[in-house]
């Protein structure tokens, strides 16, 4: 990610093609710049570069109306769950032309603290427009109900934006023990003792913003994932399955 030139970078994608010619490679974390402010490229272009490296599927997880979103707030609830819901449908049809599997989740944050959530659909959404009120807990508690899915993003880095650490071991479904954008990476070793203390599943995420930058997280199946709910049920598993960046951490 930092001070690489093309011919490292051209090194690095062979490396990655050849780990995920092994299995069945998917991105967990990740940003289109339909609705997250925070991304620079539209989903159509990053679905081209995780094809173009091997990946068989991402999972679109914009920043939900609570994080650094880029839907405007003053707009009705409708409205605003349409255009969030861009980036993800926009990654579905470029994905069903170049043969990408593309799922849909969210990041939901509160005050830095932040979680994706997979399990739910846009309908979700529209039926609760009363989710910004709710607490952290209420969200995980409730969410979890309807099926929902909840990692606990990155849950030991440290930025101007996160007010303070909190954790909910007994709230959440898995932790993400590998984020690839972590410029430092004690915080995925204390996410994976974490995870470990408490039993909980692990997941590892690019948190792509962009598609220039390389890729360095996700988890590598050995069979094919066909629909989010599969890929919960092997996540839930916690076996045979592989984190990509694992390296990060000496595993």
């Amino acid at each position: 990610m930092f001070g690489s030139t093309k011919a490292s970078d051209d090194k690095r994608r062979q490396v990655l093609r050849k780990t995920v010619s092994k299995g069945f490679a998917f991105e967990t974390h990740m940003h289109t710049s339909e609705a997250s402010a925070c991304a620079h490229d539209q989903a159509a272009d990053v679905v081209d570069l995780y094809k173009s490296l091997g990946f068989s599927g991402i999972v679109i997880t914009d920043h939900f109306f609570n994080g650094n979103t880029a839907i405007p707030s003053h707009l009705p609830w409708t409205t605003r769950v349409e255009l969030f819901c861009r980036g993800y449908e926009n990654a579905l049809i470029r994905g069903k032309e170049v043969g990408l599997r593309v799922f849909f989740g969210w990041e939901y944050a509160y005050h830095g603290t932040e979680f994706l959530t997979y399990g739910l659909n846009k309908q979700w959404l529209l039926d609760h427009p009363e989710v910004l009120s709710w607490s952290p807990e209420q969200y995980l508690k409730l969410s979890r109900r309807d099926g929902a899915f909840n990692i606990h993003a990155h849950p030991f880095r440290k930025a101007p934006y996160i007010r303070k650490l909190r954790l909910f071991p007994e709230l959440v479904d898995a932790v993400e023990v590998i984020n690839s954008r972590n410029p430092d990476v004690q915080w995925d070793i204390d996410a994976m003792s974490y995870a470990r203390e408490h039993h909980l599943a692990v997941t590892s995420g690019s948190d792509t913003h962009d598609a220039d930058t390389i890729p360095g997280g996700g988890i590598l199946f050995q069979h094919q994932v066909n629909t989010i709910e599969e890929m919960i049920s092997v996540i839930r598993s916690r076996k045979n399955i592989y984190l990509l960046g694992s390296r990060r951490i000496q595993l």
